[in-house]
């Protein structure tokens, strides 16, 4: 039986799979909020430190605190150049360990749809930020077909196996999102889809960082057959054919959504 609880462990593992698509959309999204330098932020699910990490070098603040429930992804996020400014420790989204009006501006890089309840979630990052203040996330487009599985998992749904979600998937559609904001009372919440571009040297580099990097595709492939997991190589490689030079290139696309807390 597959093991359906995604598990984020190895932070390296994940810095070569979703780190580098989380600072494409999160370059796209930090320009998206326009934020001035020199504020506080929090990071909420900050996992290995990709976008904490994205928010020292683009957004010049005083100070950057960075949540999650993992330990070893704390332990390579600490690890990074942005540790000289943030501190990453371990918390929990729906019951965050600071005070109201804490920051002037809180982040959920792809997280939100593994909250248990995002709308607690989205109160919480509402808290602890000062009025006028900025709440903001972006979630892979799972359900429309924007996740950087997407490949993949065509192809298990071809073979009739089901694709792992995250817990609470439904909450990263942009329309469940702006919903999430607007019910907790923030103003001038906005939305939009961001879309961008990843390329690989050759299909084997793209297997090996997508397909057994990922932690919600790595337990379905240990549950197949060898020649069930031959075939659904085979039929991936076959939904992505290289350029001239074997170079894999797809798109992936977010949704984002952005709010101020009432003044």
């Amino acid at each position: 039986m597959v093991e359906t609880q995604i598990r984020f462990e190895d932070g390296l593992s994940y810095e070569r799979y979703m780190g580098d698509w989380s600072r494409r959309v999160g370059t796209v999204f930090l320009d998206w909020l326009a934020l001035p330098s020199g504020l506080k932020w929090i990071d909420v699910g900050c996992g290995n430190g990709a976008f904490t990490e994205l928010i020292v070098e683009r957004c010049a603040p005083t100070e950057v605190r960075g949540i999650d429930p993992s330990e070893a992804q704390l332990d390579f996020a600490r690890k990074r150049h942005a540790a000289r400014l943030a501190k990453f420790d371990r918390g929990d989204a729906m019951a965050l360990p600071f005070p109201r009006s804490a920051f002037d501006a809180a982040i959920m890089a792809l997280v939100i749809f593994f909250v248990p309840n995002p709308a607690k979630g989205v109160a919480e990052m509402t808290r602890v930020v000062r009025p006028g203040g900025m709440v903001a996330a972006y979630a892979w487009d799972i359900l429309g077909g924007g996740f950087t599985l997407e490949p993949l998992r065509i192809e298990l749904r071809a073979m009739g196996i089901k694709p792992v979600d995250p817990p609470t998937v439904e909450a990263s559609r942009i329309e469940v999102m702006r919903d999430l904001w607007t019910g907790a009372g923030l103003d001038a919440v906005e939305t939009r889809q961001i879309t961008v571009q990843r390329t690989f040297s050759n299909f084997e580099e793209f297997w090996t960082i997508t397909a057994l990097g990922s932690p919600s595709t790595r337990p379905t492939l240990a549950a197949m057959s060898p020649a069930d997991a031959e075939l659904f190589k085979t039929r991936v490689r076959a939904r992505l054919p290289g350029d001239a030079a074997g170079r894999i290139t797809y798109e992936s696309r977010a949704n984002a959504v952005k709010g101020r807390v009432p003044a």
